[in-house]
């Protein structure tokens, strides 16, 4: 017998005792999960969803957490060698195997814990599921007073940073919107661009989606002017 679910955006067919890795899911190594979002069963009798096939479940074990291999990104520019950098992002992975698929009677509450947004439920005791929501509701109670207290800390630091930047809208090519961007990714002063050199250039290139522009617009050479005043 095997089955199609859903997890993480994606569809795997499964079969009992099968190993895959799969976008992360909440859990530790030997916790136990279910999977509700049934897309189709098949064996002896064939079952397809309406979306999902009503009452099955697919149970698996968590083997382990980890992360999968780093992206390579191939950066190419106009009329020079193509160069080649790692870029850092490594998707986190779950691993587990396939312990049982239920056809029916797949239990979505009560000695299962709530439905998280990846499609699966994480098994636990009703009691546990009982204990956890008071603690659910104390930290949503709480959250308001913690969240007001790090917005007003951010305020606070980017006052003196707005205070001593220079107009970067003087700079060829450059408007509000622009110079909005280069704020977010810290550059405020003509100083930090006359300093650039090609990794930097290449860096805000593909950032900002310049592709070139920044070589262009010549913005180095006039960064080192106005930063002289």
């Amino acid at each position: 017998m095997f089955a199609v679910v859903k997890t993480g955006g994606k569809q795997y067919k499964v079969a009992s005792g099968e190993v895959l890795k799969i976008e992360k899911i909440a859990g530790e190594a030997g916790e136990t999960v279910q999977f509700n979002e049934v897309l189709m069963l098949g064996g002896d009798k064939t079952t397809v969803g309406t979306p999902t096939v009503a009452g099955a479940g697919v149970q698996a074990e968590i083997l382990e957490q980890g992360k999968g291999p780093k992206v390579i990104n191939y950066v190419k520019r106009r009329r020079k060698h193509s160069s080649q950098r790692k870029k850092g992002h490594r998707q986190q992975l779950t691993v587990v195997r396939i312990t049982d698929i239920l056809a029916s009677g797949a239990d979505k509450s009560g000695v299962m814990a709530a439905v998280n947004g990846a499609g699966f439920v994480a098994a636990a005791g009703a009691a546990g599921a009982a204990a956890a929501a008071p603690k659910k509701a104390k930290a949503e109670k709480k959250a308001p007073a913690k969240a007001a207290a790090p917005k007003k800390a951010k305020a606070e630091t980017a006052a003196p940073a707005a205070a001593g930047a220079d107009d970067l809208k003087e700079l060829s090519g450059v408007g509000p919107a622009l110079e909005k961007k280069l704020h977010a990714a810290g550059v405020t002063t003509f100083a930090q661009i006359a300093a650039w050199g090609e990794a930097d250039i290449a860096e805000f290139d593909e950032k900002l989606s310049f592709k070139g522009r920044i070589e262009r617009e010549g913005w180095v050479d006039q960064a080192k002017a106005l930063a002289k005043g």
